[in-house]
């Protein structure tokens, strides 16, 4: 028996097909937008469910207007389209804030998936930068930082002169060009906000956390990052398999 899971996120997409040992056995990754095309969510959907899939898929999504158009593309089909908040996700971890509401999906199932080891920090490269806090096995809140690549774009279209770049993980000096000089502001920029929100966080309760690295610039910040991490590419869907094992 299989089921599928997918997360809506502001610049991709990603829907998994799930084992019954909840492992990922096919997987796709697409621009958000590209839900907005005619047809396009029906063909992706003919494409890697089963017959034995399970006829709820669970999403988490920050995106309302895409979820909406996915629920009416399958509203003709055997499946029943469920978005994460509303489950009772009090059975599965308590979240200590005033207003779910205002807490994106993702944010609460990469909770959900990082609760397993009590006291958590989960760091999300995506549009944003996110840091969310789970300790006692509590979700406790957050900080919400700007994304690296959405921050270098606006640059970017905000100026006339500075170019869009790709970052280079090594900047041992200030810029002797435009290209240098901006690089060495996102490095450095980026070292200075992740690791003071990382101690400003690990400092206040004195705990010991496990600090997960996931989203497009896991991989390149996590030598930056002066405390140890694991990168997680898969926590959002970790999260979501265990919500819809255990709530549907």
């Amino acid at each position: 028996m299989y089921f599928i899971v997918g997360d809506i996120g502001n610049t991709s997409t990603r829907i998994c097909l799930i084992n019954k040992k909840s492992k990922i056995k096919k997987s796709f990754i697409f621009d958000t937008k590209k839900i907005f095309k005619k047809g396009f969510i029906k063909i992706l959907f003919k494409k890697f469910s089963k017959d034995d899939t399970k006829k709820n898929i669970l999403f988490s999504s920050v995106v309302p207007l895409a979820f909406k158009k996915i629920k009416n593309d399958l509203k003709k089909t055997s499946y029943k389209i469920l978005e994460i908040k509303r489950l009772k996700l009090n059975k599965l971890i308590k979240i200590n804030i005033k207003n779910i509401k205002q807490l994106g999906s993702d944010r609460i199932v990469n909770s959900i998936a990082g609760k397993k080891f009590k006291n958590c920090l989960i760091i999300d490269f995506g549009t944003a930068t996110t840091f969310d806090i789970v300790k006692n096995k509590i979700y406790e809140g957050g900080v919400i930082a700007p994304g690296v690549k959405l921050s270098m774009k606006n640059l970017s279209q905000s100026t006339a002169l500075l170019p869009i770049f790709n970052l280079k993980s090594k900047q041992k000096s200030y810029g002797k060009n435009t290209i240098d000089a901006l690089n060495a502001g996102f490095i450095w920029g980026y070292d200075g906000l992740i690791n003071n929100i990382i101690n400003k966080i690990t400092q206040k309760w004195k705990i010991k956390y496990k600090i997960i690295l996931t989203g497009g610039y896991a991989m390149f910040f996590k030598n930056i990052i002066k405390k140890k991490t694991v990168v997680d590419q898969n926590i959002t869907i970790k999260g979501l398999s265990k919500a819809y094992s255990e709530l549907l």
